[in-house]
């Protein structure tokens, strides 16, 4: 298949689903768990678990990047905007996280704050150079897909010695998190993973190997279009009813078994491993996120202008936490759909168009009765 809508071909949909209606065992239950926000929202999207017999349960991961992020990352940048009056730069959803005292990055512009939205590090890169006077700050989040543009700006601003220019650097690991969701005590259970396609593109599909080989998942990683994650549920089945578990790529015309080797060599050249990072929702995770190397320590805004990290607890009403650990779903939430909708998110899950709050409202949220 050459084009987009070949991925969302109808009748190649219901071959598909024939096929899984006709290989599952009845006495089985199937839980798998879509690691990655943006196979959330396809299956949301094109009302996918509609499709699936009952057994088959699709259960959300924590692979949104907005989401993951803790109060207190969020209240560390606000500090950066408000206390030492730098330009800080980030990426849309960012601004809308919900922070400690009724805060978000947007109330803090609205307030005052020098907060602006980028859609590139290219971007940040360009606002240093026209405020030579002003310090300009990127909050760099994300997993390991938008890990290499920031190493690119870090390498570049080194090059032109624009000392102005600093990160406050919140890039995060997936293999990590995945380690984390299968040893969390109380963590649901789960049969096999859908493995996220963009991350897979940069790291490849051989860090999965050990949830295979150690754990006994079976790894299926998928496009982001109907027919790869129905694919990828087709494969993940027959493997759990062969009784085996291995790594396999549908994703084959942009995810290898090594990856992307310039960038991964890249990102190794700037950053290294944190020794622990604390996530929404899986608590303090070792070896799960990056920081500065030490050669490159002049462009780490956390040293440069002293900004601790201090957690803070989640709002008590918000189920978050439990959704990205794949505990709950957004509908058992209290305030899903209530206080909590895409226009007032009172967590981050429903900030996001790749959280699975936002996902369900916006797609399938009157679809189950209790």
């Amino acid at each position: 298949m050459k084009y987009v809508d070949e991925f969302r071909d109808g009748e190649l949909a219901k071959n598909i689903v024939s096929n899984i209606a006709r290989e599952v065992d009845p006495k089985s239950v199937y839980r798998l768990m879509e690691f990655c926000g943006g196979h959330t929202h396809a299956i949301s999207r094109y009302g996918l678990v509609d499709l699936l017999p009952a057994n088959v349960r699709m259960i959300h991961g924590p692979g949104c990047p907005v989401c993951v992020l803790p109060v207190g990352r969020i209240d560390q940048a606000i500090r950066l905007a408000r206390e030492q009056g730098v330009i800080l730069c980030t990426y849309a959803d960012t601004l809308r996280v919900p922070a400690s005292n009724n805060l978000s990055l947007m109330r803090a512009r609205a307030q005052g704050s020098d907060v602006r939205m980028v859609y590139s590090t290219q971007d940040v890169l360009k606002i240093a150079r026209e405020h030579p006077d002003r310090e300009v700050v990127f909050l760099a989040i994300g997993f390991e897909t938008t890990t290499p543009p920031t190493a690119v700006a870090v390498k570049q601003a080194a090059f032109e010695d624009l000392k102005n220019f600093s990160i406050l650097c919140d890039h995060v690991l997936t293999p990590a998190a995945m380690h984390a969701i299968l040893k969390v005590s109380g963590g649901v259970a789960l049969d096999g993973f859908v493995g996220p396609a963009h991350v897979s593109t940069i790291i490849g599909s051989k860090p999965y190997e050990p949830f295979a080989e150690d754990y006994g998942k079976p790894v299926v990683i998928a496009g982001f279009e109907p027919l790869d994650v129905m694919q990828a549920i087709l494969m993940l089945i027959r493997q759990i009813n062969a009784g085996r578990a291995v790594v396999e790529n549908e994703f084959i015309r942009a995810v290898t078994r090594e990856g992307n080797l310039k960038a991964q060599e890249l990102v190794a050249e700037v950053f290294e491993l944190r020794d622990t990072f604390e996530w929404r929702g899986l608590g303090s995770v070792p070896d799960s996120a990056l920081k500065l190397r030490s050669k490159f320590a002049p462009f780490d805004a956390e040293l440069k202008f002293n900004v601790e990290y201090v957690a803070v607890p989640d709002n008590k009403a918000c189920e978050c936490a439990t959704i990205l650990r794949g505990q709950k779903r957004p509908q058992e939430c209290k305030i899903f759909g209530t206080v909590c909708t895409p226009e007032n998110p009172v967590g981050s899950c429903m900030v996001s168009s790749e959280g699975a709050c936002a996902a369900h409202y916006g797609y399938g949220r009157f679809r189950e009765v209790a």
